[in-house]
């Protein structure tokens, strides 16, 4: 079997990858005003029911208030009483500064408001996952690959997974909400079908199986917004909650289409999943104690996969504990829980991506191979030249227009020529453009956006408008009647070398076709946020990346429809972080079904290790303006779907993991404690672990982050992988992909798993003496059994980063047979918490109860650079001196048929950076399901400051389990 590639990124000398209040709500008797706040208490104390935790709370808000508990209830927003404890009400600032002295809280923070992310793209994914090899599907009775193949079948192990979205509601109505053949809802389901406006208890079913709603659109909202979403129905009034569900696990509908336009069928990820609805925003934002709410029921009703395409400003970086979305995400992975989210849209800017804390699965936006053509065809010889929009053109196809720049019908009164070259409100002459098509310019400088000129065009008596546009060349913007087409500035030339050449230059502008092929595809796209994480640089994000850009799926009734259509469209056509995420999470769900017992951390490995990192046209993949993508774009590659169902290996993290790095990061014990209820026995943030986030690049993560890395030195990580392939007996070797001037080494180079040897330790160190230049080196580790194939090239140079695309773009079939994984607990996560600076009782708060022994010792706590020893599956380690070694440990766990297999590893690594894997052979047997490797990084040949990218791959021969790395020096 075959073991993906890790990816790495070495930031070379320190290159560093570059909160808010309350605002005031109404008076309190003339006093001092008010807002939500929200008080996090960290896990539920065992043995503490929910009745008992809501009276806590409210005798805790009584104490402060000091009134009765009448009072304590009528400020009380939300409470949190299943999986984690804490509460959100309406206090002042003095009252949120006494709760936060209480003992038992960990934090409390102004409810913050986070926003949206806002057919054929599994088509795409199936189609690049082509190569894939079925050795071992043919030794098997029916194989979790064969199976994918009919995976909308109700007989299929899918359709008892639950994949849970915290969205914008749904509108049940939908034709992919149609429960027609699927078996009885699953008997551990705990949820409700909540009442509301437009919405009965009835409009649930057997695939919409639970839906909620919380104060979107009230108290925690007003202050923000002179509109008002009444928020009191699970309906979706914005249809951003319906295109997403419907992506993850919405039935297959034929004939579908967006007023024709990609029609064909459209269906989820997960056909066969059951969906339950989490209303927690309105068109005007997500409350961060409504997220944490949506959390807090989606653990307790029972779901599978939860599913987030919402975050906060990628300018707004909170601590872990301030941040609703990795407080609950951190809580539903100790459940065993996997949470999928975005990375965000604040791209192509580096240092963008959110969601970034370890536990969470963050997913880039790619484009599939689909295209939405509209042509400028010019007078004379009819020369058409290329675009892309969508629009329902009903101009005639002979060019007779009268075609005029905007430069050309510059009003008088302006002196800015190049303000109206980008045609800006005010700046052109109604009377020069009227029956005319403008052609503007539209840029990052622009004043406003594009749908706001192509208004002023209108209203001033235009016929259409060209819009030069080479930002999100990929996403189709909907003009629908009115007639726009986007070209970039290279074909801009021909049209201004045309109206250069004739007095009178006529055009007109054709109706939007659909053209599929479409090469290249994936590319990174434009608006997709980028690494490396501000928060945890030694964590490489995002993790992988999905089909994100014009993604066709089901969506709300509008008012607006192109003439002659009598009747709105059951679906749209959508882009962002918010499409690419409900694509991993249908893929997450699949593999979850084929394998019940797998925890978080084994899926995100099988999906991040079998990612791939090429093209349609077999070439590397590329971001929007045509660079080669890196690992900061689409961390591992572009989900692979069929390869995720088999990887081989995978990188498994625990508990304790993640409470490691939390040690890492700079939590003490205390706060640990608090965060994580209870520490395993002995857990401490020891003086080496504490607050050093150098050591979080151990964490056992399919990818690899090292920063910081001295040319003088190495650093060395490790990483542990677990067979969990079909056969047990499986022997892996590695291969290195690294840029010239890094030296990467992986010990041991090669892994011999059996019956009794499932999981395998390796070490990767890396070296950057040679290093020509300061910043960002990326390359690949690949463990290859030889009987499958991993997506790698060998040319350093044209490797995407796992900063771009984490681990790789997800692949849903290779994902439920991903051969290792690599697993957290709960104490893994406490001791991520002592790292990242929690003290023990703050952690203990969290957590509500800690394992025997637990504490952030003077060695764990605040040191952030032990979370790259988090047992995640890819590897990120920040501030690597070039005289130094960086060294981190991973553990894999078989997961494979074969109890008895032998994974070597394969490291790729960009010149100058040394990566040493110890061991080399991983030998699992029937007695042996987990093994340990360490990977160390020495950039002393590194010839450069930043970062430096490339993965270390297990293979049994039968399975490839990739994790990537980035080291920053």
């Amino acid at each position: 079997m075959w073991l993906p590639l890790i990816c790495f990124v070495l930031a070379l000398l320190f290159a560093g990858a570059s909160g808010g209040g309350a605002a005031a709500g109404g008076g309190n008797g003339g006093g001092e005003l008010h807002g939500v706040y929200v008080v996090y208490m960290g896990a539920v104390p065992p043995r503490t029911s929910p009745n008992i935790l809501q009276e806590t709370h409210l005798r805790l808000i009584g104490a402060v208030l000091k009134r009765g508990q009448p009072a304590a209830e009528s400020v009380v927003v939300q409470q949190y009483k299943h999986a984690f404890s804490g509460f959100a009400a309406r206090l002042s600032a003095t009252e949120a500064a006494a709760l936060r002295r209480k003992p038992g809280v960990v934090s409390v923070f102004a409810d913050p408001v986070y926003h949206l992310h806002t057919t054929r793209s599994w088509d795409f994914l199936q189609q690049q996952t082509a190569v894939v090899k079925t050795d071992s599907a043919r030794r098997r009775r029916r194989s979790p690959r064969a199976a994918a193949a009919s995976a909308s079948s109700t007989s299929s192990p899918m359709a008892d997974t639950i994949i849970g979205l915290l969205d914008s509601g749904v509108w049940p109505e939908s034709p992919s909400f149609d429960d027609a053949g699927l078996r009885p809802v699953p008997t551990r389901w705990k949820g409700v079908c909540m009442a509301g406006d437009n919405f009965n208890s009835s409009s649930c079913n057997r695939k919409l199986i639970g839906a909620r709603y919380y104060d979107v659109g009230g108290e925690a909202m007003k202050r923000r917004s002179s509109a008002r979403s009444s928020g009191s129905s699970p309906r979706d009034e914005a249809g951003h909650g319906t295109h997403t569900s419907s992506t993850a696990a919405g039935n297959a509908v034929t004939g579908a289409s967006y007023y024709g336009l990609a029609a064909g069928t459209a269906k989820g990820g997960s056909a066969s999943s059951r969906v339950a609805m989490y209303r927690v925003c309105s068109e005007e934002g997500c409350a961060g104690s409504a997220i944490l709410a949506g959390f807090d029921d989606a653990i307790a009703d029972g779901v599978d996969v939860i599913s987030v395409s919402l975050g906060a400003s990628p300018y707004f970086r909170p601590d872990f504990s301030d941040d609703p979305i990795a407080i609950g995400s951190f809580h539903a992975v100790a459940k065993g829980v996997m949470v999928v989210c975005s990375a965000g849209n604040a791209g192509p800017d580096a240092a963008t991506v959110v969601n970034a804390a370890p536990w969470i699965l963050t997913v880039a936006a790619s484009t599939i191979d689909r295209y939405f053509q509209s042509d400028v065809v010019l007078g004379g010889n009819n020369t058409a030249v290329k675009g892309g929009a969508i629009n329902f053109s009903n101009l005639n196809k002979t060019p007779k227009y009268p075609l005029i720049t905007g430069e050309s019908a510059k009003s008088s009164s302006v002196s800015d020529t190049e303000s109206a070259s980008h045609c800006e409100p005010g700046t052109l002459d109604a009377s020069k453009i009227k029956g005319k098509i403008v052609l503007c310019h539209h840029s990052r400088n622009s004043d406003t956006s594009k749908t706001e000129k192509i208004e002023e065009l209108k209203s001033a008596g235009a016929v259409g408008s060209v819009l030069v546009n080479d930002l999100e060349k990929a996403v189709a913007t909907a003009y629908i009647d009115f007639p726009v087409t986007e070209i970039t500035s290279a074909a801009a030339a021909d049209i201004h070398k045309y109206i250069a050449s004739t007095s009178e230059p006529v055009a007109t502008i054709t109706p939007t076709i659909t053209v599929t092929e479409y090469k290249p595809a994936p590319v990174v796209a434009y608006f997709s946020s980028r690494g490396p994480s501000a928060q945890t640089p030694n964590i490489l994000k995002p993790d992988v990346a999905a089909p994100g850009v014009n993604i066709l799926a089901s969506w709300i009734p509008t008012s607006t429809l192109p003439a002659g259509e009598e009747k709105p469209s059951q679906f749209n056509l959508v882009s962002g972080t918010s499409m690419a995420c409900p694509h991993v999470a249908g893929v997450a769900a699949t593999i979850k079904a084929w394998n019940p017992t797998w925890s978080p951390a084994a899926i995100r490995s099988s999906i991040m290790t079998t990612a791939t990192q090429l093209n349609n046209d077999k070439a590397p993949v590329t971001t929007d303006s045509g660079s080669l993508a890196t690992p900061y774009d689409h961390g591992a590659g572009q989900v692979n779907p069929t390869a995720a169902l088999d990887a081989g290996l995978v990188y498994e993290l625990g508990d304790e993991d993640y409470l490691q790095f939390l040690c890492n990061y700079g939590y003490d014990a205390s706060q640990i404690k608090l965060i994580a209820a209870s520490l395993p026995g002995g857990f401490s943030c020891g003086a080496g672990n504490a607050s050093n986030k150098d050591l979080i690049s151990g964490l056992n993560y399919p990818s690899i982050s090292v920063t910081g890395l001295d040319k003088a030195g190495t650093r060395t990580v490790n990483r542990v992988v677990t067979n969990v392939g079909a056969q047990q007996e499986a022997s892996y070797t590695v291969a290195v992909t690294a840029p010239a001037g890094l030296d990467v080494k992986v010990v041991p180079s090669k892994l011999e798993f059996t019956k009794s040897v499932k999981k395998l330790g390796f070490q990767v160190s890396f070296s950057g003496k040679n290093a020509a230049a300061k910043g960002d080196l990326s390359g690949s580790i690949t463990w290859s059994d030889g009987k499958h194939t991993a997506p790698v090239t060998t040319d350093s140079g044209s490797l995407a980063t796992p900063y771009d695309h984490g681990a790789g773009q997800v692949n849903p079939t290779a994902a439920l047979d991903a051969g290792l994984v690599y697993e957290l607990g709960d104490e893994d996560y406490l001791q991520f918490l002592c790292n990242y600076g929690y003290d023990a009782s703050q952690i203990k708060l969290i957590a509500a109860s800690l394992p025997g022994g637990f504490s952030c010792g003077a060695g764990n706590a605040s040191n952030k650079d032990l979370i790259s020893g988090l047992n995640y599956p890819s590897i990120s380690v920040t501030g690597l001196d070039k005289a130094g070694t960086r060294t981190v440990n991973r553990v894999v766990t078989n997961v494979g048929a074969q109890q008895e297999a032998s994974y070597t590893v394969a490291v790729t690594a960009p010149a100058g950076l040394d990566v040493k894997v110890v061991p080399s052979k991983l030998e699992f047997t029937k007695s042996v399901k987990k093994l340990g490797f360490q990977v160390s990084f020495s950039g002393k040949n590194a010839a450069a400051k930043g970062d430096l990218s490339g993965s270390i791959t297990w293979s049994d021969g039968k399975h490839t389990v990739r994790s990537p790395f980035v080291v920053t020096f």
